[in-house]
Formats: C-alpha cells, structure tokens, sequence
C-alpha cells in the first residue's frame, strides 16, 4: 500500500494511508476526500494511522465501529464533539464527516 508524506502537525511519526485504487484503477473520490479531512482534522489526536495518541483514541482496525455500530451516531460525535473531542460540524460539511467516516471504517 502505498503512503503519503502528507502528516498533520503534532501527530508524530508515519502517515496517514493513501486510498488504493479500485477495479477502475482509480481511487475512490469520497474516500480520497475524507482522507484529506482525517490529515487535516483527525491525524493530530488520533495518529496518522489512527491508532489513536494521548490526546485522541484509536479509531483503526474497526475500533470506530466497535464503540458506534450506527455511524450516525459517530457523525453526532465528528459534529458536536464529545469530552476532549471538539466538534467539527461548524468546520466540515455533512459530506466531509460522511467521507471521513468511510475512511476511517474502511481504509484504516
């Protein structure tokens, strides 16, 4: 799998997974967009490879699943932040938290 370099700051080392290309020899464009927002939005607390830091649990190998099996409701977290987690729903659009989502669940 081939990675970026592309690492938000304060998430230590790595990086975040690019989207493998599909059938078409194309990445999936929802899943490269929420790529872009987890880099951007998520990386700095839960690592580049969400397997969560100090500041941000880990969210990889199914872990976001396991503690929201309904998704929606991990959007009303993105959105309206939860504990130390601010809420993104001022900062992203419904789109970019669905897009985040899939590929938390589906590339991490």
């Amino acid at each position: 799998m081939a990675l970026s370099s592309a690492v938000a700051a304060g998430c230590g080392s790595g990086t975040s997974p690019e989207v493998e290309a599909g059938p078409d020899g194309t990445p999936d464009p929802v899943l490269v967009a929420g790529r872009g927002v987890f880099v951007d939005r998520c990386s700095s607390c839960h690592g580049a490879d969400g397997g969560g830091t100090r500041n941000g649990p880990s969210l990889n190998r199914g872990r976001l699943l396991q503690a929201y099996p309904d998704l929606s409701e991990a959007a009303a977290v993105v959105s309206d932040g939860r504990d130390r987690m601010p809420g993104f729903g001022g900062l992203l659009t419904a789109g970019e938290i669905d897009a985040v989502l899939r590929y938390i669940t589906e590339v991490l």
